[in-house]
């Protein structure tokens, strides 16, 4: 990996890298054929550009890759588990062979009214700064002739993540991952999830995945509690619990902004879905405010909660993007299908921020409204998609027939997961749940179809206060 520089043209070139001048062709499936070789800047997506820091920057560990089917992150694709809360005295430090001091370093106080002042706002050269409305943005009022997609609008800009919002995120990873490397010098520390995929809310909690190549996954419970007894000695974490799940994980809350932290170890799917799904939100202006407004009503309408047996978020996407490129004038292609060398799932985790950045421009002929498409998402699962008989692939852009394999029999939705193939709505295992969740959609057609008013299917008012209350 190689950090990036301005370049006098306004483009960005990586210091000591070959010259990889943009020539960025218009989007074009038979180019899938040559891979992401051509193709620079496809996406204005990350800017790869350090701040300064105080601290020194460790060298670039080799690139590290899992090959092993790992389960989805738990705010993805958690099915229905017991949780227990994990007494860190059960697993005994000095017969650990991960054994290790508290760090000498902590963070200043933070002051009172700054978010994490105390903090250097570390940026390591593979790990990507995020703007939250990239340089080219269309304007959305393109999209938003009639009532309902302005208040689409209206809730998008409301609830939609700031800048300063991942930028308190970034700061605490930062930290976190300085203080890590006392204890694993190598260790690389990801924020992933909807906080960097351009599909978060002010509201949304941060994930974690922690790269560590010295713990085997069946260690993970055991280093994850080893871990807690060192975040547990930080000055800036509070409210630590270790929760036993498919994807085990340590939860801690940053004290000066009370967000919470959801943090895996080697759960690098989480990585590889977060740059793909990126790619997939600004790809065209409309798809970022209808997953939010549909990721809203779906939560109103209790019908997104893995934890309870209904969608996770992570499967919600997954529906939205299936129905914007299977609709009739496609919004979005499939970007695994047309270059499958920019989403290789062998690819090494290192370079996969990259392989995201190396997408050809895409123009959909689709002019379709913003209320438009979410009537048309709510019409398409309503009535048309025969959920007994179908499987959504993202991966390949169209509906699969659900076949007689373990990962589909008996399942009342299936949705694919891009990279693992498995099923991430497998928590909807209860037919009450999946006839409540038809329901929803049949009812929220029903409603918006006859009044072309958001507020027919969720209250948006409330929400945009419910939100501004919750940062």
């Amino acid at each position: 990996m190689f950090p990036w520089n301005p370049t006098a043209g306004g483009g960005r070139l990586y210091v000591n890298a070959p010259n990889r001048t943009p020539s960025v062709p218009p989007y074009n499936p038979q180019n899938r054929a040559l891979g992401c070789s051509h193709a620079l800047e496809r996406l204005p997506s990350y800017e790869w550009e350090p701040k300064p820091s105080t601290y020194p920057v460790p060298a670039p560990r080799s690139p590290t890759t899992s090959r092993a089917r790992k389960r989805q992150h738990e705010d993805y694709s958690t099915p229905v588990v017991k949780r227990y809360r994990l007494d860190s005295s059960s697993h005994s430090l000095n017969r650990s062979p991960y054994i290790f001091p508290p760090p000498t370093h902590h963070p200043q106080p933070v002051v009172e009214g700054s978010v994490i002042s105390g903090y250097p706002h570390l940026c390591f050269p593979w790990y990507p700064e995020v703007s939250t409305v990239p340089q080219g943005y269309n304007n959305l009022q393109t999209y938003a002739s009639d009532k309902l997609s302005k208040q689409m609008i209206e809730l998008f800009e409301a609830c939609k993540q700031q800048t300063s919002d991942l930028d308190r995120k970034e700061m605490c990873r930062a930290q976190l991952q300085k203080d890590i490397q006392y204890v694993y010098p190598g260790a690389r520390l990801y924020l992933t999830g909807s906080s960097m995929n351009g599909l978060g809310c002010r509201s949304s909690d941060a994930d974690l995945c922690l790269v560590l190549k010295e713990v085997k996954r069946q260690d993970s419970i055991h280093a994850l509690s080893l871990l807690q007894g060192l975040v547990k000695s930080l000055s800036y974490i509070g409210k630590t619990q270790l929760i036993r799940a498919k994807v085990p994980i340590l939860r801690f809350r940053e004290k000066a902004s009370e967000l919470e932290f959801d943090l895996n170890i080697n759960n690098t799917v989480g990585i590889r879905n977060t740059f793909l799904l990126r790619s997939y939100a600004h790809a065209d202006v409309r798809v970022r405010p209808i997953i939010l407004v549909v990721k809203k009503w779906a939560r109103h309408n209790q019908i997104n909660d893995a934890s309870k047996g209904t969608l996770s978020s992570y499967g919600l996407v997954l529906m939205i993007l299936h129905y914007l490129q299977t609709v009739r004038t496609p919004v979005l292609p499939s970007l695994q299908r047309d270059y499958p060398g920019c989403f290789d799932p062998d690819m090494e985790i290192d370079m996969v921020p990259d392989g995201s950045k190396n997408i050809p421009s895409y123009n959909s002929r689709n002019q379709s409204s913003l209320g438009e498409l979410l009537l048309g998402f709510l019409r398409y699962y309503a009535v048309h998609f025969r959920w007994n008989e179908q499987v959504i692939s993202v991966r390949e852009g169209k509906v699969l027939p659900k076949n007689n394999s373990f990962e589909w029999r008996n399942k009342y939705v299936c949705v694919e997961e891009p990279f693992e193939r498995n099923n991430v709505a497998r928590a909807v295992h209860e037919k009450i749940k999946f006839d409540a969740i038809k329901a929803q959609f049949v009812e929220s057609f029903q409603a918006l179809q006859s009044r072309w008013d958001l507020d027919s299917i969720l209250p948006v008012s409330t929400i945009i206060k419910a939100e501004s209350l919750g940062r």
